[in-house]
């Protein structure tokens, strides 16, 4: 079968399947935290209007981390969110290495009644933007 030709035959069929696919991406993106830069991040961080939680592991954390952020691993997320609740009422931004691992905590935690924003392009963006990290325990 000619795809060209059924794409010209069904083409109605095929825009109604490409809108769900877009509907959908849009729905999980949102639900998964939508992406927030840096420049932002520290402007809400500042006015106390965010928290800011590192998925990385604690090792990752250690050799560098944001000033201020919470470091809760993305596999142990789900057992300790119980650390979060006293920040509920607040913008929760997710910060990972480069993005693999914020959109399933943020879809975790969305489920769970926060607000959540992933830092877009995450440690690594931050780094390649020149901002500062601080290492060691918090």
């Amino acid at each position: 079968m000619n795809i060209f030709i059924f794409v010209s035959q069904e083409w109605l069929l095929i825009t109604f399947l490409f809108a769900l696919i877009a509907a959908l991406v849009a729905v999980t993106r949102k639900n998964n935290g939508l992406p927030i830069v840096a420049g932002e991040l520290v402007t809400l961080m500042n006015q106390d209007k965010a928290v800011l939680v590192d998925v990385r592991s604690a090792n990752d954390f250690k050799q560098g981390h944001i000033h201020g952020s919470i470091n809760i691993p993305h596999n142990a997320l789900a057992s300790r969110t119980s650390e979060l609740e006293k920040h509920k009422s607040s913008l929760v931004v997710l910060a990972d290495q480069m993005g693999q691992h914020a959109g399933t905590a943020g879809g975790l935690l969305t489920k769970q009644g926060y607000d959540i924003r992933r830092l877009s392009g995450g440690i690594s963006q931050w780094k390649h933007s020149n901002l500062p990290l601080v290492s060691g325990k918090k």
